[in-house]
């Protein structure tokens, strides 16, 4: 009789499911990542003892460098600049804004006076200034007259 020989396969070893679970696990550490909120700069808050601050979602946030470089966001702006910029805000919308400042500890005292001064000229209800705290960012709301 002639029985047909069955010729086994080598076992093969399905890949997919394990790239299924990989690629889970990258998009639940993407989505689970805090990211740094500060622009490309090295900025070193100075250290505060204030209690923490809720963030205001109505808020705009402005950073100086240690040496004196200004941003708005992400933008790299002169004070002219940021001063247009905030005058184009809403006059209705810019008292319940907050004006959150986060300037180098080794930054010129005088350009965060003229950073304060040109929140209040804008009209900003709120004026935060960002300080750490064990790698905490606070920081103190102070009412604008």
């Amino acid at each position: 009789m002639g029985f047909r020989r069955h010729i086994q396969e080598a076992p093969k070893v399905d890949l997919t499911p394990m790239i299924d679970v990989v690629f889970l696990l990258l998009i639940f550490f993407m989505i689970s990542t805090t990211f740094i909120e500060r622009p490309g700069l090295n900025i070193s808050l100075p250290a505060s003892s204030s209690e923490q601050i809720k963030q205001n979602q109505k808020e705009i946030q402005v950073y100086l460098s240690a040496n004196g470089d200004i941003y708005l966001q992400r933008e790299k702006m002169t004070l002219d600049d940021l001063l247009r910029h905030l005058q184009g805000y809403d006059p209705i919308l810019t008292p319940k804004m907050t004006f959150l400042l986060m300037a180098d500890k080794a930054a010129r005292h005088g350009k965060v006076i003229q950073l304060m001064d040109a929140a209040k000229m804008a009209g900003f209800g709120n004026l935060a200034i960002a300080t750490d705290k064990n790698q905490e960012s606070v920081g103190a709301i102070h009412e604008l007259p």
